[in-house]
This record gives C-alpha cells, structure tokens and sequence, in this order.
C-alpha cells in the first residue's frame, strides 16, 4: 500500500524538473481556488494495582516530616499524598501511567482532570497556556531545550523513566512563585525494592504513515540513531559572517554541505515505528547504610508524515495563499539514566543523572498558489508555486542532582542541588522555492529573491542552569499538630542562542533555474555564478543572550485548629532579575522585580472519608526568553515564524479554589471543584500579516487583564467481578471506572489601555492601543471549555492482567489571534478513542509483558481553522491523523 504521487511526478527523480507533493492516497485534493511522601519506588514491572494501597515516590521541596497520619487522624480511607498535603493534588503512580500504556508521560499527564496536551508534548493545566505551568524533576527546576518554551516539552520524557507525576493545582509557598496553572512534578526511579533486570522493544504501525510514501533526505550514516556524524558540522565563517552581518563570498559558500543536506527523495515505503529498553537495579547494605543502584537506556524511532492543507486568507476570508504540503518526521529519542540512593536509620540521599537526546529529521515539499506574489494557476497548469525543505534539530538535556531528606525526630532538613544543561542545534535549515514557468513547462528558480530563492539557516541554543535549595521543617510539641517550615531557593539560568540566515544571490540571473536543488547550488554553480550568501535582513536579531536570576524565601505554617480541622499559610518572596540583549540594535530587556506571594488554605476532614478545601493565594507568571527575544525561529512542525518582543511585562495571578472530596473506599474516590483565576498582563500570542508578500508572523504582548473560572469532577471507581459472574475466572477480575470532566471559561477585559506594540522596529519602544491588537471577551490561547477523560477497563489483582478502553474529548480552543482585525485561529481536537492491553507471563526465568495499543481508533483529523461571519473557512493547518497499532513485550529477570 503506497500513497498516490500527485499527476506532476515523483520529486527529485528527474534531472531538470520538480513535482508538487504526492497526496495521500485517499485524501481529497486541495483546491486550486478559493472556497510528597517518600515510600520505596513501585515495582517497576508495573503489576495491576492491589486493593492495597500502592506506597507513591513523590520528592518535592520542602514535602518531608509529615509520617502521613500525624494531621488528618480520621482519613482512614485518604491516601497519604494527599493527607502530607493540604493543596489539590493528582498523583499519578507507575501503575497509573503504566495503565494508560503511553510510552511518554505527557500522554499519560493529559489523563489527569484539567490537563491537556498542545503540541509537542506541552502540558495545559486548566485551559492556561504551556508558559503557566511549571515543570520540576524530583522538585528541581529543569531548563527547556526547545527554543519556544521555557518549559520542558513533557513527551521527551519515557514513562519507564518516572516513578510518579504529581499535579499540584493550588499554591504554596514551597514551590516557586511562578505558578499560574500548576506545577507538574517528576520524580524519577529511586531505590528499588529488589534486584531486577528489565529488557523490552515494541513496534508500531501508523495508518497515514507505515509503509505509504514520504519524503526524506540522506543527511549522514548515523542519522538513525539521532546524531550527525559530522555532515552538518557548521564552518566558523557562518558564525562569524552572522555575528557581523556580513555577505559570505561564493568561495566559501561552495565549501558547504550540499547533496546530503539538500536532496530530497521520495520514501516509498515508510518504516515502521520502534523502541528498545534495558533497566537494572539492585539494592544492598553496605555497613549500616542501604544503597540502591538503578539504571535505565532507551532509544526509540518513529516516523509520522503530514498531508497538509495550509492557507492564508484576507479580512474576509477569502483565500490568499493555498498549499499542499506533504512533511516527513523522522523522531529519535535517546535516554539514560543512573541513580543512586543511600538510607541510613531515618535519612535518605538521592544522586540523579538523566540524559535525554531528541532529533527530529524533517524533508518537507509543498505545491500552491500565492496571490501576494501574483502567482495564480493557469488554466490546465500545475501549481504555481514549489516550496522544498530540509531540516534537522537535536535537542539534548543533561540534568544532574543531588538530594539529601535528613530527619531528626521532630527536626526535618531537605538539601538539594541541580546542574542542567541543555542544547538545541539545528543546522542547514535548507529552504528553496521554484515558480512554474508554463512557456519551459517546468519549474524554474533563478534565485532572484521572492518566489525564487534559495535559503540556509544555522541555528543554535545552549542553555545551563544551576539550583540549590534548603527546607527545614519542625513539629512543634503541642498536643494539636503544628508543623513549621521555611526555606530557601536560588535558580541560575543563562542561555546563549544565535540564529544565522542567508539567501544564496547570484551576480545576475542566469540559465540556471530549471537545474534541481542539489545541482543548483553544484560547487561548479556556484563559483562560476558567484552565488554569494547574504544575510536576510528581515530575520530580526541574529543572536541574543540571556539570564535570570532568582533568591526566594518562604515560610509556612501548617496547625491542626481542632480534629480534622487544619490550616496551611504561609508566603514566599521572590527577587528576580531577568535580561535579554540581543544583537541588531534591538531594545534590551531588564527586569527587575520583587513579589511577597501569599497562601491560605483550609481543610476540613469532616467525616473520616469526606474533606473540604478552600484555598487563596497569588502567584506570577514571567515573560519567557523566547517570547522576549526578538530572533525569528521557524518552527517546522506548523511552518510558521515566531519573534519576540523585548517589552512584555510579569504576569500577576490571583487564585482562588474550593474542592470536595469523598473517598469512599480504598484507591476509590469522587471530587468536585470550582476554581477562579484573575490575571493581570496576560501574555498572549498575536499574528501579524504582511499584505505585501504575505508573510505572517506570531509575536506576543501584554493583554491588559483577563479572567478564567470554571468547576471539574473526577470519579475513581473499582468493581469487583465475581460478585456479578459465577467461577473461578471472575474470582480476581475487576472493572475500573476512571472519569473526570472539566469545564472552563476565559475572558479577555480589553478596552482602549495603552500596550507595547508586538511588532516594534529596531530599537522603538512604540504604544498601541490594546483593542487594535486583543478583541474584549476572547478566549485565551489554549483554553478548551469542555474537557472529558474517560478510562474503562478490565483488571486482574492477582496478576498483571488488564484491558483498557481510554476516551479524552477536548473541546475547540484558541491556538493564536489572527492577524490585524481577522478572526482568531480555532484548533478542533476532538475525540480520541485508545485501547490497552497488557498481559504478564510468569516462567520459570522471569516475568514477561505483552503489551498491545490501539490509539486514534476514530481517525481524528488534526484541524486549525479561521471560520468568519460570511461562512469562509481558512483551513490554516489541516491534516489526517491515523490509527497507531502497536505491540511491545519485556522480560524481567
């Protein structure tokens, strides 16, 4: 089964002619016009939850002292993480994630009521963007190796790394103040309970990719492994030529890489997708300490391609730009992790190395019309346009920690410290757009700029980042528990990134235009056409530095008023100095803030299974460096451009909550919340629109205010079976109910205020009003009003033995404003359906898990429209997504 090539041909088997993108074989044509607490780690083998309670690793700042029955003494049925804890947590365990069968965590997380996931991999808590969630590992912050976010693209994590997720809606002050939504924290595998050897692969079947055509290039031998062997190693004078905006002369720009990076071929018969893993760990006493090995390496290769309908319209809807794009990703991840773990009498030391290297490889071809360039199809005649691009980035993080939880009697003493770095690279960004020239019959590209011209870009992001942290708890002796905590914390962040773009010109137009890529920028071309590189003046500023730095204190207080009545207050000070100066002669940013953050929260634990929360507090949220540097990135998953805006201002939150929560039996629980948010300079993505050459980027400004409210219900339920069937085969089995809904609402409160422009010239600090750039009474990006998980299945408490059915409907959300007065993008993600199945084998040698998947069974497409009043749509990314089947097994020795 292959996917049809389009009637024009097969891209890059000729030797003086391109072809427009092959469709998908049954997808229909574009138009052509316009219409904690610290228990032993879980057992890694993941068996099916027993109807005892399963002892969850959590490690959190400050999160050490409570013995998990010293507060709410009459919670029989409350499960420990969340008697040690007075805010509204979710915690999911091994068993949890493993249930799900997700191979990364973000894909477990969007299972937790409220969360959803947007992207690659970026976590939503409660409809709030990415930028208002926090993300911590084993309680330390992390540095994000994706230029876009700060935060860490959670899918670069795999499940088999994580002991436990915790999500932690309300805050207190243990947690850094920059906590709009929630933090999500990981905590890694610790100290076994016993000695174990694991080993397993998997391999996955995708219905719009396996086997059907795409599109790829060379690029170096060792690509399947998510490393470049030297190929695309950048020469000095790119950075240098960069740094100075200087022209590269033709000598030097033949010296590049070109047939490995530039030729793109047709994949007839995309492979399937598959991992690999190997973890051990063992644990033995080594004088009167306890010491625990645990090690973990993966590596996994997948491919996804995306038949793409993208389009651009005017004011009105009506069609400007219309392509067909047909993207291949080649995805390797690469993992590692060591850790060691020392418990002598009541003190425990964690020492934690994790390595992460993620490679996305993309070749990417595209057909259309252009009206902005005045390329409309003629009659009877191909596209007028041809778009073909390479690409390849590597995001690689390296985290290192130290952690030491001291207990002293009453006395309680957590030190912990962090070194991470991490790196993006992405080299020859290649990029070339050829016109259709109906007298040659044949696409032509004499590199004259506009519609002809051919692109490279070098870009590159290293980022370290250091931490270090001391939390001292004491119970006071008092016949009413009271707990005193306080603490310190220090984050250290600098990141360097550059982004180099050139346009290959020539000394005049010459007959070299029907030549394909790879000969068109030949080394014989080149010197004998003086195709120099010049640097493209729109690309904002080249590279930029930046730095924040963070000192915070906090204390808190947490007493026992009367039984099953307690109070937790507390506040946190942060001082933060934040600057970004990039080349170019843009305006700097220097900001310079202090907050006093403040937490109330009451819980009243009124019957032993039933307690009720209320919580207050105000946390902040700062602009990130990308969102502050104005150097334009391409991100190729969308094809856009995004650049930032060097004038954005803090975010200042003011949250509020009340949560039932009835736990009417072991692991079985029901809960009811409402929660109220008031924001104060919201940050929020705009477009902009070029009508000159129809160019569209996405920057970021300050909305004056907005607002978000909304309620969510969860439901845990497990039934046993033998009481409804007869037999021995019923005897073990239960059914596992697992549901939760959330709805919110989001509201802009714009009016006429005064705002920085989102678009300023070099070096301007220019005003706009707000109203010209955010519409009063819009959602915020990201927000879905309605958001429903569903989990049904069968389960064995013998044994591992489980049968899964996963629903997850997320209603429409804002992905970004349209540009000037348009209508804001929609995305529409639908409704997923997911079947698990895992099955354990005991032998005599081990225990074996089969593990089958069946996710996207309803074949949701992917779609972001603009939909306006006269009933135009702009399918701005739309695409096919197909059913995943997969089948993996491991053996534990």
């Amino acid at each position: 089964m292959m996917r049809k090539a389009s009637a024009f041909g097969s891209m890059l088997l000729f030797s003086t002619a391109l072809t427009a993108p092959a469709l998908a074989q049954d997808a229909a044509p574009v138009q052509s016009a316009p219409t904690g607490a610290r228990s032993q780690a879980p057992d890694t083998a993941g068996s099916a939850s027993a109807p005892a309670e399963e002892q969850v690793e959590v490690s959190i700042p400050g999160g050490g002292g409570n013995t998990g029955n010293d507060i709410v003494v009459t919670g029989r049925y409350i499960p420990n993480i969340i008697k040690q804890t007075s805010e509204v947590v979710s915690v999911l365990s091994a068993s949890d994630i493993a249930r799900t069968g997700e191979g990364d965590i973000a894909g477990a997380l969007q299972r937790v009521t409220g969360l959803s996931v947007v992207g690659e991999g970026f976590v939503y808590v409660r409809g709030l963007g990415d930028r208002y969630s926090l993300s911590l590992l084993n309680g330390s912050p992390l540095p994000s190796p994706d230029p876009l976010k700060r935060v860490v693209p959670l899918d670069i994590f795999p499940s088999s790394l994580i002991a436990s997720g915790m999500v932690q809606k309300s805050y207190s002050p243990n947690f850094p103040g920059e906590y709009g939504g929630g933090v999500i924290n990981l905590t890694t595998l610790s100290t076994p309970k016993e000695s174990f050897l694991q080993v397993g692969g998997s391999v996955a079947y995708d219905t719009e990719t396996t086997r059907l055509l795409g599109y790829t290039y060379y690029g170096s031998k060792s690509d399947w492994l998510g490393y470049d062997s030297g190929t695309r190693d950048a020469p000095g004078f790119i950075k240098e030529a960069g740094d100075a905006n200087a022209v590269i002369p033709a000598a030097q720009a033949a010296t590049l890489s070109n047939t490995r990076t530039t030729l793109l071929q047709r994949l007839t018969d995309t492979p399937a997708n598959w991992s690999a893993d190997i973890s051990g760990g063992t644990r033995f006493d080594l004088g009167g300490v306890r010491v625990g090995v645990i090690a973990s390496a993966g590596i996994s290769n997948t491919w996804i391609t995306r038949d793409s309908a993208r389009e651009t319209g005017d004011d009105d809807g009506d069609i400007q730009k219309a392509f067909r794009t047909v993207s291949t990703d080649n995805r390797i991840l690469v993992n590692g992790l060591f850790g060691l773990g020392f418990e002598f009498g009541q003190h425990k030391v964690r020492l934690t190395n994790l390595y992460i290297h993620d490679t996305v490889k993309q070749g990417r071809l595209e057909s259309g019309y252009n009206r902005f360039a005045s390329l409309d199809p003629a009659p009877g005649s191909p596209d007028p346009q041809m778009i073909q691009g390479t690409s390849w980035a590597e995001r690689q993080l390296y985290d290192l920690q130290g952690a030491a939880e001291l207990r002293f009697g009453a006395l309680s003493v957590d030190l912990r410290g962090t070194y991470a770095n991490t790196k993006r690279t992405s080299p020859y960004e290649r990029e070339f757009s050829y016109i259709y020239n109906v007298a040659a019959d044949d696409y032509v590209n004499d590199l004259s700029g506009g519609s002809q011209r051919a692109t490279i870009a070098f870009s590159d992001l290293n980022e370290d980042l250091y931490g270090a942290g001391i939390d001292v708890g004491y119970s006071l002796p008092t016949e009413r528990s009271i707990k005193v905590t306080a603490g310190y914390a220090y984050t250290d962040m600098d990141r360097t990134s550059s982004r180099y773009f050139f346009r290959y010109t020539p000394r005049v137009s010459a007959p070299i235009a029907q030549l394909r890529p790879d000969l068109l920028l030949s080394r014989d071309v080149i010197l004998n056409q003086n195709l120099s590189l010049s640097p493209e003046s729109a690309a904002g500023a080249t590279a930029y530095d930046a730095k924040l730095r963070i000192h915070a204190g906090y204390g808190m207080a947490e007493i026992e008023l009367f039984d099953g009545f307690r109070i937790q207050g507390g506040a946190r000070y942060e001082t933060a100095d934040q600057t970004v100066r990039s080349s170019g002669g843009f305006t700097p940013t220097a900001l310079s803030n202090d907050y006093w953050l403040p937490s109330l929260t009451f819980t009243w634990n009124f019957r032993e299974n039933m307690q009720l929360r209320l919580h207050g507090s105000k946390t902040i949220a700062r602009p990130q460096f990308r969102e502050l540097a104005p150097q334009q990135y391409q991100d190729f998953t969308t094809n856009r451009t995004f650049v930032g805006n060097a004038l954005l201002q803090d975010s200042e939150l003011k949250n509020a909550e009340g949560r039932f929560e009835w736990f009417f039996a072991r692991d079985q629980r029901m809960s009811v919340a409402a929660f109220y948010k008031d924001i104060s300079n919201p940050i929020e993505g705009v477009g902009f629109l070029d009508t000159s050459s129809g160019t569209l980027l996405y920057g970021f400004a300050n909305a004056p205010k907005a607002k978000l409210y909304g309620a969510e219900v969860e439901f845990q339920k497990y039934l046993p079976l033998d009481g409804l069937f007869k037999g021995d085969l019923f005897a073990t089995k239960r059914a596992v109910i697992i549901a939760n809904y959330t709805y919110s609402n989001s509201e802009l409160e714009v009016g006429n205020q005064q705002i920085f422009d989102p678009f300023p010239t070099a070096g301007a600090v220019t005003r706009v009003a707000a109203n010209t750039v955010f519409r009063d009474g819009a959602a915020m990006t990201g927000q879905s009003d309605h958001l429903v998980n569903l989990q049904l299945g069968v389960e064995d408490t013998d044994h591992l033995s489980q049968l899964t059915l996963l629903f997850n409907y997320a209603s429409d959300r804002v992905t970004t404003r349209g540009p000037g007065n348009q209508v804001d993008y929609i995305e529409k993600p639908g409704v997923r359906l997911d079947i698990v199945y895992r099955q354990g084998i005991r032998t005599t040698f081990g225990e074996i898990e089969l593990k089958a998947e069946a996710r996207n069974l309803t074949r949701t497409d992917y779609r972001e429209e603009q939909s306006f009043s006269n009933g135009n749509v702009v399918r701005v990314n739309s695409y096919r997504q197909g059913a995943l089947f997969s089948f993996g097994a491991s053996m534990k020795f």
